[in-house]
């Protein structure tokens, strides 16, 4: 018989009585409970003095002077390649194209980079032996160039598989963990297991050598505050906490290296339910009811991955996940989703508390049923958002009562143009759903694209999106990251689209007229143009 976990009668808590909202107006800072200065928006000074590298390079080192940007304009960072360290964290790969590439970057108006840590890379070997040599370089490198840097920690898997040339594992030691109980792991109800990310439902279990996977993610956060520390408040003034699959709060209901196409299949996605440790959380709540009946399993009548939500005895308009049983299942399902993401943010917070870092967090762009009765795919997510429930505002309050940003992707998605493919897609109004409880809820924002080439239209739209979410604010605080930096990025045509998209966004919510020039300047050209080593 399943034993429940220490932390089961918490999850059947789906509501706080009594809680206080903390909203904000501006960029989040790590609080001290005393007034902090706004976050640095200065630019660095191109012309600067030169300074040989240790491979023979040229590089420029870029001072910081007193200009800053304009006000109200909004900052874009560009993401790194996920393989931009080596497979052991030793070194920086490619070191004259990124140099090259930050150059760029800088000539084009670009605010910083993102910069993502991987777990399986940092702690690979042993638990708590740490290697942080190759993030090192780049941030002296980021420094070097006046460029910031935000840190995703990244606490998930990269890739599909040891044939993936970007594969980044779980750390070995973890993935040892996993063999010995493959519970630590997500299932699903057909035994599938999903080990992108460590299963939830152990959270705060000693599951790993005597640690809980909480503890786990608190202690390398916290060596990464005392290794960076001269950088955080300064170079480094980011910090995205990786909270599952992705990096963003979900479950793993659709592999990740599948939602580039999911939504073109109308994927339901699997609840992921069944590891011994949720089922016991599952069991413990439906016992505290007086419903044992209910905490054996997950849902039944959900069919198949890529059924008609209409002809599912679960999803369908008039389904069982409008009775009172699937009432109690959604909210237990999205009520452990969320203690999971309250417990890494109050973690987080306390870590970089008064290091004038912005911390945020992600959520999952799930959009392929948005326009049915049920939305079954953000409902095996472990988002409660139906057509009758909003779901997205208690998510991003728990993300305001700890002072960090949110995160989203699809912002350069039309319904229009998605539901040519899937009729039932609706990426903008997912996304406004979203924006409108950001601002209600006064949560700063970050913008991200889901899709990796983009053209002019897809820029106008994230600009379209961005000013969704800022016109009728004082001080609106949003900004845009770039997925991702790669050889595309810096062809001809392609960097010219995204100059162009620079210049706008930093005049979105001014009133400046950047006019609608079709060239990048000569300098960001001529830089871009030696970029093509990826």
């Amino acid at each position: 018989m399943a034993i429940a976990s220490p932390s089961a009668p918490s999850f059947c808590c789906t509501t706080r009585s009594g809680s206080t909202q903390r909203c904000f107006s501006r960029p989040i800072l790590a609080r001290t409970g005393s007034n902090l200065p706004s976050r640095v928006l200065a630019r660095p000074a191109v012309a600067s003095r030169l300074n040989p590298s240790s491979d023979g390079e040229v590089l420029y080192e870029l001072n910081y002077n007193s200009h800053r940007r304009r006000r109200g304009a909004f900052p874009v960072y560009v993401t790194l390649p996920s393989d931009a360290v080596g497979p052991t964290a030793q070194t920086m790969r490619r070191k004259k194209a990124m140099a090259q590439s930050f150059r760029a970057l800088v000539a084009a108006g670009v605010e910083g980079v993102v910069m993502e840590v991987w777990w399986g890379l940092v702690e690979r070997e042993f638990p708590r032996s740490y290697n942080w040599r190759g993030y090192l370089e780049i941030v002296e490198m980021a420094k070097r160039f006046g460029l910031k840097v935000r840190a995703v920690m990244a606490f998930h898997q990269c890739g599909s598989g040891p044939d993936d040339p970007l594969w980044i594992p779980l750390p070995l030691w973890v993935l040892e963990e996993m063999d010995k109980d493959p519970d630590v792991s997500y299932a699903d109800r057909f035994g599938r297991r999903n080990m992108e990310y460590i299963s939830l439902g152990c959270d705060i279990l000693p599951i790993l050598h005597g640690r809980s996977p909480i503890q786990a993610y608190s202690d390398i956060m916290k060596n990464f505050r005392e290794t960076f520390r001269l950088f955080l408040g300064g170079v480094i003034t980011g910090i995205q906490v990786g909270l599952g699959p992705g990096g963003e709060l979900r479950y793993p209901s659709c592999p990740t290296h599948k939602l580039t196409w999911a939504w073109r299949s109308r994927e339901l996605g699997e609840f992921q339910c069944y590891d011994k440790y949720m089922l016991a959380s599952l069991n413990a709540c439906a016992r505290e009811l007086g419903m044992r009946e209910w905490g054996n399993r997950g849902p039944i009548g959900t069919s198949s991955l890529m059924q008609n939500p209409e002809s599912t005895e679960f999803f369908n308009t008039d389904g069982s996940w409008k009775t009172p049983y699937g009432e109690f299942f959604l909210g237990w399902y999205s009520g452990v989703l969320l203690s999971h993401g309250e417990r890494i943010c109050r973690e987080a917070e306390t870590i970089f508390r008064g290091k004038e870092v912005n911390m945020s967090g992600k959520v999952g762009a799930i959009h392929w049923h948005y326009a049915t009765q049920s939305h079954p795919s953000e409902l095996t997510s472990g988002y409660y958002n139906t057509a009758t429930r909003d779901g997205f505002t208690p998510i991003i309050r728990m993300f305001g009562r700890y002072g960090f940003s949110i995160c989203c992707a699809c912002f350069e998605m039309q319904d229009a143009e998605e539901q040519q493919v899937n009729p039932t897609s609706r990426p903008e109004g997912f996304l406004k759903q979203l924006l409108v409880a950001a601002r209600i809820c006064d949560v700063p924002l970050e913008g991200e694209n889901f899709s990796r080439n983009l053209d002019d239209e897809s820029f106008q739209q994230v600009l379209r999106m961005s000013k969704f979410y800022s016109d009728g604010q004082e001080t609106p605080s949003f900004s845009f990251n770039f997925v991702r930096m790669d050889k595309s990025m810096f062809e001809p045509r392609n960097w010219v689209s995204f100059s162009r998209f620079i210049r706008q966004i930093s005049a979105v919510n001014t009133n400046i007229d950047i006019g609608g020039g079709n060239t990048a300047s000569p300098s960001a050209a001529a830089f871009a143009g030696g970029v093509l080593a990826y």
